[in-house]
């Protein structure tokens, strides 16, 4: 029997959450670019960073410290450390809609957004290309950044690992599925393994593939009920009482998995399908979103065996979920934006609602906590900065006047937002240089 759409009585299990607050943390990658932005929403893929001095106004021309021209088309957020910015796009190789796409990785200077190397990591047949949702491309998976290794993934097309020099290690391509709407979900790092999901309309899994030498690890079928099975999410590595947690949401079901075997340690299940928010940890709870086409944000305590879902669940919300952009943790408070441009404040341990406001636009991106600040970036390129707290108090709006629907980078004294034809820094300057 499913969870019902109602919070669940709160008195037995908040004690327990707040137990567990002490001993289940976020396993962060040791990259060695803890203030850079190794990874899709940062270094501990929570969308939270310790970037100080970032901008609170802007414009298409205004604290526009440089502005990069990117080729084609992605969707892809940037990662980056303190000299180099690294993204992928989807190249049209001719002018007809069927047209082969070059599925490329780019290195751009931090300095000046020049471009450092351009590199085709696989070529994409265009009759064989799938029908591609208007909210997506072919290049919308964020790479990762670890150990002076760039690892790219285009969904069943494939995944790679480059050299900071634009070197191929590793090109893998051995999970084929049917993507609907294209892919989306971005790799993670966990243990020897780089991990992604591969949710498909025809088969749903779990892949781990070794990082040093792209063989695979394991694949771990995902077996769900349901007829629309597809899904976009991109894991969370956490740990429960020593033992790491890979945190996978998929359609209809959220699992959590061994690193080391792909195994199953629990699951939740739910009617859901097409997730692509990423999971959010803390306060001794993992927080996700069921996306289709009726969205619930659920707390689940992690530290459960097989099915979980009558026992580990907290509480719920369906007022203000989200379909696409990921929750943010502040504080003590989860924040979240809905795709119809609701944000909303809750209590992290009870889901009480502490506040919502009707913030307007539509939301794709997921949303940042850094520098005191929140920032919502909406899909016509409005940034909308806020002051966290017990109220909503909106401190700008920064128009950049192009489409944006790829999430935050940060780094000291910057914003980095990908348009749908630039990649932009936006800093303190006085004047805004052409785009290169």
């Amino acid at each position: 029997m499913l969870i019902p759409q109602v919070r669940r009585n709160l008195a037995t299990v908040m004690p327990v959450a707040v137990l567990l607050v002490g001993v289940l943390t976020i396993v962060r990658p040791a990259n060695g670019v803890e203030s850079g932005w190794p990874e899709f929403r940062g270094p501990a893929g929570q969308g939270i960073s310790t970037a100080t001095q970032l901008p609170t106004t802007w414009s298409d021309h205004e604290n526009v410290v440089w502005k990069s021209a990117l080729p084609g088309e992605g969707w892809s957020s940037p990662v980056l450390d303190d000299q180099q910015i690294f993204i992928t796009c989807a190249v049209p190789t001719g002018d007809a809609p069927d047209s082969p796409r070059s599925l490329r990785a780019m290195c751009l200077s931090v300095v000046d957004g020049a471009k450092v190397w351009d590199v085709e990591v696989f070529k994409q047949a265009g009759e064989k290309a799938p029908a591609m949702h208007q909210k997506n491309s072919h290049a919308s998976p964020t790479p990762v950044l670890s150990d002076g290794k760039l690892y790219v993934h285009f969904a069943d097309q494939g995944t790679a690992c480059l050299e900071r020099s634009g070197r191929m290690v590793w090109r893998y391509n051995g999970t084929q599925y049917e993507t609907r709407h294209g892919g989306g979900g971005s790799p993670i790092l966990a243990g020897e393994g780089l991990v992604f999901s591969a949710d498909g309309a025809d088969t749903q899994s779990i892949v781990s593939v070794h990082r040093a030498s792209g063989q695979r690890i394991w694949a771990m079928d995902r077996k769900t009920d349901g007829d629309r099975k597809f899904s976009f999410s991109t894991p969370l590595l956490i740990q429960v009482k020593g033992r790491p947690q890979i945190i996978s949401p998929g359609a209809n079901c959220v699992t959590a998995h061994d690193p080391s075997t792909g195994d199953e340690i629990w699951r939740v299940r739910y009617d859901g399908y097409s997730v692509i928010p990423r999971p959010v940890f803390g306060h001794g709870l993992v927080f996700i979103s069921t996306s289709y086409d009726r969205p619930i944000v659920m707390a689940i305590r992690p530290d459960g065996q097989g099915d979980v879902t009558e026992s580990h669940v907290a509480w719920t919300l369906d007022r203000g979920a989200p379909h696409t952009p990921s929750m943010v943790l502040a504080g003590d408070s989860l924040v979240m934006i809905s795709d119809a441009g609701v944000a909303s404040c809750v209590d992290a341990q009870s889901g009480k609602v502490q506040w919502q406001h009707r913030v307007g636009g539509n939301f794709s991106a997921s949303p940042l906590l850094a520098d005191g600040k929140l920032y919502f970036q909406d899909e016509d390129g409005v940034g909308i900065v806020v002051e966290p707290g017990g109220e909503y108090r909106e401190l700008a709006r920064n128009d950049l006047k192009e489409r944006t629907l790829a999430s935050y980078a940060a780094m000291d004294g910057a914003l980095l937002i990908r348009g749908s034809s630039h990649l932009y820094r936006i800093g303190a300057t006085a004047r805004a240089p052409e785009a290169k």
